[in-house]
């Protein structure tokens, strides 16, 4: 790692602070950082992940309950104002999970199109990762998200949670198969990461993947 970068991870050292939660587009900040969004079914490990890769354990709210995220929850690295030169470098975004069929259905309308919408028109979204279970492969509502992404021209990349629930010659196959289902899309990022909240496993390689895509 050079010397840049190594300064760039430091970025995720530092205390990040919660600034906003969005239940509609209208609440959206300003369009000011590049943002770095995370997507995926209803308790794939979203917030877990996030909390994992600043390192702090309570910044994103988790929950074993699906669908308890129903804002666009927008973190960003402390320190900074938020004026000129003191603007955070990124934002990340966590966004309401997708596919959770047991809540209301106007509810689950309305988190969807939240979701879909800020997809579609923002444009400080550098990349969105798609997070898949690890244990249960891609679904047919990522393929949805995968062909909304496709369309709107939005660089994803895949990351697989969960990692540590699988044996390793399972997690082989998982990401020889989710590589698969991604390879002819135009949007997708050509890799895929394999990650787990518990043991750490990958966190690394998501954060410089994340630097990666806001230098872009």
């Amino acid at each position: 790692m050079n010397t840049a970068a190594a300064i760039d991870m430091q970025l995720f050292r530092r205390p990040w602070v919660f600034i906003r939660g969005v239940p509609a587009l209208k609440f959206l900040p300003p369009a000011g950082p590049p943002e770095i969004a995370f997507a995926g079914r209803s308790n794939v490990g979203k917030s877990s992940l996030i909390n994992a890769l600043t390192g702090q354990k309570g910044l994103a709210r988790t929950s074993g309950t699906p669908g308890r995220t129903q804002e666009l929850n927008y973190f960003v690295p402390g320190g900074f104002s938020g004026e000129g030169a003191d603007l955070p470098p990124m934002a990340l975004v966590d966004m309401p999970g997708y596919g959770y069929a047991k809540a209301p259905k106007e509810q689950v309308e309305q988190w969807t199109r939240l979701v879909f919408d800020y997809l579609r028109g923002r444009p400080t979204l550098k990349r969105v990762y798609v997070l898949i279970d690890a244990r249960h492969g891609v679904k047919s509502n990522d393929e949805e998200v995968f062909s909304l992404l496709d369309k709107a021209a939005v660089s994803y990349q895949l990351v697989l949670t969960k990692t540590d629930k699988i044996k390793a010659p399972g997690l082989a196959r998982m990401i020889e198969e989710t590589m698969a289902r991604i390879r002819k899309r135009p949007a997708a990022f050509p890799a895929v990461l394999a990650t787990s909240s518990e043991t750490g496993t990958g966190l690394e390689e998501l954060r410089e993947a994340v630097l990666d895509a806001v230098r872009q």
